[in-house]
């Protein structure tokens, strides 16, 4: 059974005109001091834009500026080669400061932080090595130390994401030894911070194929093991994807 117009529009017996409890309510006026807002969730888009990985980008820059600084450190160039050395590895603060921008832009701060932080070492140890100021390598040294400290809480954090992590767990001690060395000079702590450093850009390498690989063949072929979120994220369908993608930074009101 249908409802007439003229019930619709009030002019039926049900609807009175002597401000009954059937009566529509008033709408408030202008200085009634509430407003009311639509419901904005039905007319809201997120739109994603889908971007390469740059990761495989960051660890070969960290692997390439590692091996450099590594070699410095173990005597294998001839004396004098640090500007040489300083100059080679300062494209690195360029290429990572851009995979820092592309990381925040995919949505993982923990890589677009790390990045980020791994240009702004390279910048430092360029200028550095390049320029050789008073007192240059202690303060490289507290630098080292900073990171240091600064990896192992990501570290802490960054297990699920396995490639990041081995990553991480090769720099913590290898900025620890070339902080040992800046601030003591010693030549064992040079020894070991290059070693260390040739660790690293061996695990960056790895990292950066197998991420490689997975993109090119649509599966993993070596094992990165990634559990929990990271896991999801890899095999996980798009509705996973976009899991409380309201409350991520730059979709929320505030940081």
């Amino acid at each position: 059974m249908t409802t007439s117009d003229s019930d619709r529009a009030g002019g039926g017996s049900g609807a009175g005109t002597d401000g009954g409890a059937d009566a529509a309510a008033p709408e408030p006026g202008p200085g009634s001091g509430r407003h009311h807002e639509p419901d904005l969730r039905g007319m809201t888009r997120i739109s994603l834009r889908p971007i390469a990985s740059p990761l495989p980008l960051g660890f070969h820059t960290v692997a390439i500026a590692s091996v450099i600084v590594g070699c410095l450190q173990l005597g294998v160039f001839e004396e004098g080669a640090a500007r040489a050395a300083a100059l080679t590895i300062l494209p690195a603060f360029a290429l990572q400061l851009v995979v820092s921008w592309l990381a925040f832009g995919a949505r993982d701060v923990v890589a677009a932080t790390l990045m980020g932080c791994f240009s702004g070492m390279w910048l430092a140890s360029s200028l550095v090595l390049a320029l050789d100021p008073p007192g240059g390598m202690r303060v490289l040294g507290v630098l080292n130390l900073a990171f240091t400290l600064f990896a192992a809480l990501m570290a802490s954090v960054a297990r699920p994401k396995r490639a990041l992590w081995l990553v991480l767990c090769a720099a913590v001690p290898r900025f620890a030894a070339g902080a040992a060395y800046g601030l003591t000079g010693a030549h064992w702590a040079g020894a070991v911070s290059g070693a260390l450093g040739l660790l690293l850009a061996a695990t960056a390498v790895y990292a950066a194929f197998a991420l490689m690989l997975e993109d090119m063949r649509g599966h993993a072929v070596l094992p990165l093991g990634r559990s929990g979120p990271a896991l999801h994220a890899v095999d996980g369908d798009l509705a996973v994807q976009l899991r409380n993608l309201e409350r991520q930074a730059g979709v929320r009101r505030t940081l």
